[in-house]
């Protein structure tokens, strides 16, 4: 369900799951996060740009799978997921999102985990968790470093807009383009440089993160209780 490749000093990471509009079920983010980490530790690779083949970069948690969970087991996957996107942040080496037609919850927040963000100027950022009837579970405190706590909190309610946007990119399909530029030019700065950059800057963007996924987690667990995401799941239980 994806694909590496290494294209001189910068790697591509594609999330390849068409079928579901690479929706991040529980394996599938082990493996791109074991993608991730292989090339943290190939000594040729200088900076990693994470994809999603087409249709989209990613439509999203696999509410269907979700939706055969309990509540505990849905805890667990979202802890997973929220671990690997935390995993970005403590990365050496730069991640760079190249977001084509849509980012959506599950896929909204990792790509607002990587260091650098490239977007179509059509792209749809959306998350629709609290419409949906709880709380996204995880990684809000890369949401609010990049965007602050209010535009943060703002957006974990619904608008379809955001402004977690490094560029725009106008060309259909040139955000993946644009960023492995970013990463050819990222990997022409001493490696060094970037990796201490990326330590001394860690406290103030992944300050608490931790911590703050349990809190998110929580409130989750506690919203999915409720009567607004039980017809939700109810919903895509009956669409499976």
């Amino acid at each position: 369900m994806i694909r590496s490749e290494i294209r001189e000093a910068p790697a591509i990471v594609t999330i390849d799951r068409p079928e579901r509009r690479n929706a991040p079920r529980s394996q599938l983010m082990r493996d791109v996060g074991a993608a991730l980490s292989r090339a943290e530790q190939n000594g040729a690779v200088r900076a990693v740009v994470l994809a999603g083949a087409p249709p989209a970069f990613c439509a999203g948690s696999d509410l269907k799978e979700l939706a055969g969970l309990s509540i505990a087991d849905m805890c667990k996957h979202e802890s997973e997921t929220a671990a690997f996107a935390r995993a970005i942040g403590y990365r050496a080496k730069p991640v760079i999102a190249a977001v084509e037609t849509y980012a959506l919850g599950g896929g909204f927040i990792p790509a607002a985990s990587c260091d650098i963000v490239v977007s179509a100027s059509t792209a749809r950022w959306h998350l629709p968790e609290a419409p949906n009837g709880w709380l996204s579970p995880w990684v809000l405190a890369a949401l609010v470093a990049r965007t602050g706590p209010v535009r943060a909190r703002r957006l974990t309610w619904g608008p379809r807009r955001s402004a977690v946007l490094k560029r725009l990119v106008s060309d259909s399909w040139s955000a993946e383009r644009s960023s492995m530029r970013s990463a050819a030019g990222l990997a022409a700065v001493p490696r060094e440089a970037i990796a201490s950059a990326k330590r001394f800057f860690e406290p103030f963007i992944m300050a608490d993160a931790e911590r703050l996924d349990q809190v998110a987690s929580r409130e989750f667990a506690s919203n999915c209780k409720t009567p607004n995401s039980v017809e939700t799941f109810q919903r895509f239980m009956v669409n499976a």
